[in-house]
């Protein structure tokens, strides 16, 4: 595996020196949102250019740094028209950015049916999924013009829940330029946290082709939530998610989740240590 970090989860740094940071923390890769990780300047669709793709591409070469991950985490399912129709601009000069940048793909969860983009039992429904492949489909082709991965995130709170509904959607829009970043933790709930291996078990079954990024992190249970925490020090079972990554995707970037400056490093060894094990 390629093990990485998302950017914003590091100590904050400007460009030039984040990705050498990067690099000096033992990772491979990194997960990055430009709203999230450049305080330098307001990311956005004015600043997104050619000429800054480039140049973060040249960090990442000098820094043998892979961009694993591109996000644009927002709500193609929002019902306001004119919040969609900025969505959906936002979605294209990420996809535009990215085919300059080089990255693995361009990252984004699966939205809610709410301005909010907040869990309701709506977000289950047959409508909402169908809703979300309708609005996704002209993205992907968008996405096919530029020779770029969307790669799609199922969250047990948002509209692709499970991993059976992430395959209707994989199989609705069919495209190469559609594919998979898996978490297992963010389709866990109170409600199923003991069938874990069992979902890991179906998430390689049934997208196991098309999962291009694995996120890696942990969880404990507070209350009725289930917490995000670093990989390895919570209840998720790596020994079987680490089994699964070597025997089918041994080259996969794995970018950490939920890690703090403090404890980066102590998270980068627990998944080598474990995956050099399994």
């Amino acid at each position: 595996m390629r093990l990485g970090i998302r950017a914003h989860d590091t100590k904050y740094a400007p460009l030039e020196e984040l990705i050498p940071n990067i690099h000096n923390l033992g990772f491979k890769c990194m997960h990055i949102a430009l709203s999230k990780s450049i305080k330098e300047f307001k990311p956005d669709i004015c600043t997104m250019t050619p000429g800054l793709a480039m140049y973060m591409k040249e960090l990442c070469i000098e820094n043998k740094v892979d961009i694993a991950v591109l996000g644009c985490y927002l709500n193609l399912c929002n019902p306001d028209p004119e919040q969609h129709k900025q969505i959906v601009e936002k979605y294209k000069a990420h996809i535009r950015f990215a085919s300059v940048l080089g990255c693995g793909v361009v990252g984004t969860e699966t939205g809610a049916v709410n301005v909010e983009y907040k869990y309701e039992p709506a977000n289950h429904t047959e409508e909402a999924l169908n809703l979300f492949i309708e609005n996704l489909k002209p993205i992907v082709k968008y996405a096919e013009q530029f020779g770029v991965i969307i790669a799609i995130e199922p969250v047990w709170k948002h509209i692709v829940c499970t991993i059976e509904r992430a395959r209707k959607v994989l199989d609705a829009i069919d495209s190469p330029n559609l594919q998979i970043i898996f978490d297992p933790v963010n389709v866990l709930y109170t409600g199923n946290i003991d069938r874990q291996d069992e979902i890991i078990e179906q998430a390689f079954d049934l997208l196991r082709d098309e999962i291009a990024v694995v996120h890696c992190k942990d969880y404990v249970v507070e209350g009725d939530e289930l917490k995000s925490i670093a990989a390895g020090t919570g209840g998720l079972n790596y020994p079987l998610l680490l089994k699964k990554i070597k025997q089918y995707k041994p080259y996969v970037h794995c970018t950490l989740e939920n890690t703090v400056p403090e404890n980066a490093i102590a998270t980068r060894d627990f998944m080598e240590n474990l995956y050099a094990q399994v």
